[in-house]
């Protein structure tokens, strides 16, 4: 009676466990939207990688009721394996193997989000600019440079025009800080004193989630923002109330 008992709550725990991610599958308790044009190529990562691994629990799940339903029946003392040559290269070549192929799987994916310099040389759309406990985003103005008299700046709100290569030039004023995008698959940390540079290409418009990803202080918890991603038309629009805010002196009549 005991090894029905042990044997089944090893079997409940299986079936409980490849159930959940059964019954989530493709539901909001699943990977948020797909935005950005990278973005179905990780999911295709992580679902390939979640499959590897499921595999390599329901043969572990396996093992140990097999172990669990034969052992318990046996009075006589275990024996031990240390020292099985065979068993130490299982152990050890099949996770190498597994590792290996998902260092090679993930490496287009890699190179086009962080080595892409056809995308990363061109000129910043915006500088993200992090510190305790806020985004700022920096628009150059009409002279196309940065640090400017006529920088246009916008706080918590990043805005992007819908389906162009975006790229932004990031920097922190103070400790580390990650932007992360999770509808765009996009993570990048902010390192003090070094420029970093990302790049994105949203095809629709939407509005998307903003948050720190590295633990930077006691108000870490609501460093948030968002991205929008608009039509070109309406994107040239928010520049130029930007540009309109810069020269608003607070009493002429504004259009």
């Amino acid at each position: 009676m005991t090894r029905i008992w042990a044997a089944g709550l090893f079997v409940a725990l299986l079936v409980a466990v490849v159930w959940s991610f059964v019954a989530t599958y493709n539901t909001e308790l699943w990977l948020p939207q797909q935005a950005s044009s990278f973005a179905g190529e990780v999911d295709a990562l992580f679902s390939s990688i979640l499959l590897a691994l499921t595999v390599a629990f329901v043969l572990v799940m396996a093992f140990l009721i097999v172990a669990v339903w034969r052992g318990a029946a046996r009075t006589e003392r275990a024996r031990t394996s240390h020292g099985d040559a065979r068993l130490e290269l299982l152990w050890t070549l099949v996770p190498a193997v597994v590792l290996i192929w998902i260092a090679v799987a993930q490496g287009p994916t890699w190179r086009a989000m962080k080595g892409d310099a056809r995308m990363l040389d061109r000129p910043p759309l915006a500088r993200v600019e992090a510190a305790q406990f806020d985004w700022r985003f920096r628009y150059p103005g009409a002279d196309g440079a940065y640090d400017t008299a006529d920088d246009l700046v916008c706080v918590h709100e990043l805005v992007v025009p819908a389906g162009e290569p975006v790229v932004l030039a990031m920097r922190t004023r103070d400790v580390i800080h990650s932007f992360f995008v999770p509808d765009f698959r996009l993570k990048q940390d902010i390192l003090p004193g070094r420029d970093t540079k990302l790049w994105f290409q949203a095809p629709a418009s939407g509005q998307h989630e903003l948050v720190c990803a590295e633990l930077c202080g006691w108000g870490h918890y609501k460093m948030a923002g968002s991205v929008r991603v608009v039509g070109r038309e309406e994107y040239s629009a928010h520049l130029a109330e930007l540009a309109l805010r810069l020269t608003h002196n607070g009493t002429e009549e504004r259009p």
